[in-house]
């Protein structure tokens, strides 16, 4: 009969880990189908794809490999005047008398083709963006596609959004959207404009514009009337005449505090609406009853997902004081096995860094953390030589006058802050310009929804973090913007009420 064990022998030869090291590789596993891109892209206007009256390109490059991928048509004023036209023409004489099960049939035609070109669109939004594919493919156009699907749901039922008012759409409506979530922006704010009868010209991020005009193929393909989209690409300058056209008579903007107040001043006096999806330093805050295992899969996927990359990460990681050291053990040793590398790869766990410009600025802030005191931790992991990549880090000993733990890094770079009590965590994670997101991680169910109360951020999750969905609205407080994006709330945004 074998013996047990003494707590002696148990105590001597405590559980070990194990730990692989170099000793089993992953195989490359490139994603290899053709994404169908071209070599020049031009602008979408009217239906029609049509170069830049300044005959004017500029190019979009790989961040994984700094290689050029296409020429991109720089759009001009005269250009943004001609699609702002296209939009109030199909909206006075097409789009307006249109009925609202029309209008469905159309974004149900849409969803539906994204889903037919699913691959195309994933390997293309990784190669402009620089996001591993399986986020891209797994993430990215499934929910652009639900999007689609969940607005043409609405397109009939508008009615009930708000009973007893009278609902009318806008007409012209001016978006510009972020580099970081291309194709889901773009279906985030074309979704629901389409749905309430109203057209859109679109302004996409410089530097992921691939996505975007491919999608002008996808409203073609669909059958859409001409003009009802028009898609301009270009820089800072294109989206400002985007915004400030007189035609257009809502603007929708997400991207960066600083360009939003920009919008804002520059609309002053203006009639036009506004609604706005800016920056974050969202708390992500973890109780001594939590799961740990658990929480720290969730800390990792609020702040690794998408390189960082996120308005909503959970940068900022509040632990309690009792457990912080287990914590911090347990994030390092998941940190350890994260890869980093080519994106097309499907292991690839974290892909490139957007721009040399966006790297830059990561590392700058780094930097500052290191000669402010805090304590850095870094994956040990090796970069590829060309193209833009950055270490996951975490930085520990970090107080509120950091200002890795004020400003927003949009990056692979999460900041430790302790607290001893629920009253403490709340003042900490309110104690901030921004007031996007949170997440709560605790066994405790009141807790949950007393925290919830008291957060001042426009998305509380719970024991879980980046969890999207359509019919839920999305959006923030303070200098996170106003207005929502998804669910009824964001529809009621896109229409006008009386």
């Amino acid at each position: 009969m074998p013996k047990t064990p003494s707590k002696t022998t148990a105590k001597t030869h405590p559980a070990r880990e194990l730990v692989f090291g170099d000793l089993w590789e992953y195989d490359p596993a490139p994603e290899t189908a053709d994404p169908k891109m071209k070599k020049k892209y031009d602008l979408f206007i009217n239906g029609e794809f049509v170069p830049a009256k300044s005959g004017k390109y500029f190019p979009t490059i790989n961040p994984a490999d700094e290689t050029k991928i296409a020429d991109i048509a720089l759009a001009g004023a005269n250009d943004v005047d001609a699609a702002c036209k296209a939009a109030q023409k199909a909206f006075t004489h097409v789009w307006s008398k249109t009925s609202g099960q029309e209008r469905g049939k159309y974004l149900y035609r849409i969803a539906r083709l994204l889903q037919d070109h699913a691959r195309e669109f994933a390997i293309a939004e990784t190669l402009d963006g620089g996001k591993p594919i399986k986020e891209s493919r797994d993430f990215d156009v499934p929910m652009a596609a639900a999007h689609f699907f969940y607005h043409a749901g609405w397109a009939d039922k508008l009615e009930f959004l708000a009973p007893g008012r009278k609902l009318s759409p806008h007409g012209v409506v001016g978006q510009v959207i972020p580099w970081n979530f291309p194709l889901l922006m773009l279906a985030w704010k074309i979704a629901p404009a389409l749905a309430t009868g109203n057209c859109v010209v679109l302004k996409p991020a410089e530097t992921t514009s691939i996505t975007a005009l491919k999608f002008g193929e996808i409203c073609q393909e669909a059958g859409l009337p001409k003009g009802v989209v028009n898609i301009v690409s270009g820089a800072g300058e294109t989206g400002a005449a985007v915004i400030n056209h007189p035609l257009t008579t809502k603007v929708a903007f997400t991207g960066s505090t600083e360009v939003g107040k920009l919008i804002m001043r520059s609309l002053a006096g203006t009639e036009k609406k506004m609604t706005m999806e800016l920056g974050g330093k969202a708390a992500n805050i973890v109780f001594d009853d939590a799961p740990l295992d658990q929480a720290v899969e969730g800390i990792v996927n609020g702040i690794f997902f998408n390189q960082g990359h996120v308005c909503c990460a959970g940068s900022r990681l509040l632990v309690q004081e009792s457990v912080a050291d287990e914590v911090l053990a347990k994030l390092k040793r998941r940190m350890a096995v994260l890869r980093v590398g080519d994106p097309m790869d499907k292991n690839t766990d974290i892909g490139a860094i957007n721009s040399r410009e966006q790297l830059e600025r990561i590392t700058a802030l780094v930097k500052s953390g290191v000669d402010e005191g805090a304590e850095l931790h870094q994956s040990a992991c090796k970069l590829p030589t060309k193209g833009f990549f950055f270490r996951p880090s975490v930085f520990a000993n970090v107080s509120m006058s950091h200002r890795i733990a004020r400003e927003e890094i949009f990056g692979p770079v999460l900041s430790i802050l302790t607290f001893r009590t629920p009253e403490e965590a709340v003042e900490k994670a309110n104690n901030t310009a921004y007031g996007l997101s949170a997440g709560v991680w605790t066994d405790k169910g009141s807790r949950i929804l007393k925290m919830s109360t008291l957060l001042k951020a426009g998305v509380v999750w719970a024991n879980t973090y980046n969890k999207f969905d359509p019919a839920s609205p999305f959006g923030g407080y303070k200098e996170s913007g106003f207005g929502r994006e998804g669910g009824k709330q964001g529809l009621l945004d896109y229409l006008k009420i009386s």
